[in-house]
């Protein structure tokens, strides 16, 4: 089985930054595609951004030059820098992961328990 987990999110005012991490842990024979999604009260989830095991990586419209996401390969974690944080930008940030666990088995996606980011303006 594999866990993701996200320690960080938090309390900022308008045009502060936050870091989000979220380690995948388990049995991982590879991970692919990592990323993030949020979710404000009353919304659909959305795609924040998400980086490929290539490092290729896709931001969503409205953070596009305010946030950037990474990843360690070798320690399966992904990284949300956040910057110039908005209001809007406030929601449950989750984590997700395309993996395999073993060779034989097909790629599943996991996702994290999400992480409360709040911006005050």
């Amino acid at each position: 089985q594999v866990q993701l987990v996200e320690p960080g999110g938090g309390s900022v005012q308008h045009g502060g930054s936050l870091r989000l991490s979220c380690a995948a842990s388990g049995s991982i024979f590879s991970a692919y595609t990592m990323g993030w999604y949020r979710q404000a009260p009353g919304n659909e989830r959305e795609r924040v951004a998400t980086i490929s095991n290539s490092g290729l990586s896709n931001y969503e419209d409205s953070v596009k030059g305010r946030f950037t996401v990474s990843r360690n390969s070798t320690k399966n974690t992904v990284y949300l820098q956040m910057n110039s944080l908005k209001p809007e930008d406030t929601a449950v940030y989750y984590c997700t992961a395309n993996i395999r666990e073993r060779p034989e088995l097909n790629i599943k996606v996991y996702w994290g328990k999400g992480t409360l980011v709040t911006v005050s303006s």
